[in-house]
């Protein structure tokens, strides 16, 4: 199969790419390595060492015996991602090249409205490139699980049947997102599924957990896959994790009530695997959510907690405001079924993966201790806290800048 990732260089892309190649697909990608500018925008890096673009690429070359044929596009550029697609042809796209981080955009005005816009008029470019020139290859598109929010009911695999007034009718279950980020990935589904409706586009939404863990092949680092830390791109997990290595207290935000699907990264990459080998049919729009289990807040900080003691690390957990407006206290019961249908099984216990990723990261405990003050929030959903003071003012217009400085540095050994 010949697979084409938007967005190839982030955490979950790099990683896909090296693991559909081991399974014998092509593979192609894009990115216009902006989440490296993101995450330094934010005062952050990596946690664990990501070589530059051309490195991964030649590392990429070296293990799999063949190129992986890289675009530097953003995919809003819809010329050139035309001509990238048409160039490939491939059967399947994935689409991970969107913002995804939640505080990113509570920052301000012009970071909801860069976020919205880079994600919606982005996921809008891909879907018309797809028309024009691979009408009839797969789309992949990753969605969130916080799309629904916490209903007070169950939450089906995107649709649900209804019944009003005596009339029946089977309808997408209804959102309600809590970030104006997830609000974006909310329209992306409309318009993917829109499409598909169109145009006979065959696609799969996949409505992703909380996704944790590291992906560093121990004989060439150049193969490493990013893992953030920082309060807008770090997920919980993670963020965890670094906090442990670094002798910092497990920082759950409020009273860690909260619950969340989860699943490693190796999973995954094993979800969205089985999603591409099992294609729908033309025109067919299907959901699929993606978690493992579902755990609170808390819960994750104990475990984390309990992995690092597991080697030796006296962490500790100490819980601090939450930032977010959120319910903390809910019911939460996501279906996740068609995943599991399709052959999915977790790949080892929780504890494990943690116990991995925390080894991963010790050699770089110093990485995350440079820039341990991007752990603590600071972006408040409801105001009364300003942003990082190195944030920029304008995503939009120093999206340039950011590149440039950010390859520099990624050049020069930089995350």
């Amino acid at each position: 199969m010949r697979v084409f990732i938007a967005g190839v260089d982030g955490y979950l892309g790099w990683a896909l790419a090296q693991h559909l190649s081991a399974r014998g697909h092509d593979v192609a990608g894009a990115d216009a390595m902006l989440r490296r500018a993101w995450v330094a925008e934010m005062g952050s890096a990596s946690a664990v060492p990501i070589a530059s673009i051309d490195e991964r690429l030649t590392a990429y070359g070296e293990r799999f015996g063949t190129s992986l044929p890289f675009s530097s596009l953003d995919v809003r550029d819809h010329d050139a991602l035309s001509r990238a697609l048409a160039a490939f042809a491939p059967d399947a796209v994935v689409h991970l090249a969107e913002c995804p981080s939640a505080p990113y955009s509570m920052i301000d005005f012009r970071h909801a409205d860069f976020v919205q816009h880079n994600n919606v008029s982005g996921t809008l470019s891909l879907l018309f490139a797809m028309r024009e020139h691979c009408p009839d290859a797969h789309l992949v598109k990753l969605g969130t699980m916080g799309e629904y929010g916490t209903p007070d009911v169950d939450i089906p695999e995107g649709f649900f049947d209804v019944e009003f007034r005596g009339r029946r009718d089977r309808m997408p279950f209804p959102r309600q997102a809590g970030s104006w980020y997830h609000w974006s990935k909310v329209f992306d589904s409309q318009n993917v599924a829109f499409a598909c409706r169109l145009w006979g586009l065959g696609a799969t939404d996949v409505m992703q957990g909380i996704v944790y863990g590291s992906w560093c092949p121990p004989d060439d680092p150049r193969l490493n896959s990013r893992l953030d830390f920082d309060e807008a791109f770090g997920t919980s997990v993670n963020r965890f994790c670094c906090q442990a290595v670094i002798g910092h207290p497990i920082t759950p935000y409020g009273n860690g009530t909260q619950r969340r699907g989860l699943l490693s990264l190796a999973d995954s990459m094993q979800c969205l695997t089985l999603a591409l080998e099992h294609p729908p049919t033309p025109g067919e729009y299907r959901v699929f959510n993606q978690l493992r289990d579902v755990v609170s807040i808390g819960r994750l900080a104990e475990l984390v907690r309990d992995a690092a003691r597991s080697l030796g690390i006296p962490a500790r957990i100490a819980t601090v405001d939450n930032p977010r407006a959120e319910a903390e206290a809910h019911y939460y019961n996501p279906d996740s079924e068609k995943l599991r249908a399709l052959g999915f099984r977790p790949s080892a216990p929780i504890g494990k993966e943690l116990r991995q990723m925390i080894l991963d990261l010790l050699p770089h405990a110093d990485r995350v201790t440079a820039h341990a003050d991007r752990l603590p929030p600071t972006v408040r959903w409801r105001g009364g806290t300003g942003p990082a003071e190195n944030l920029t003012a304008n995503p939009l217009q120093e999206e340039g800048k950011r590149h440039e400085s950010q390859t520099a540095a990624d050049h020069a050994g930089g995350g």
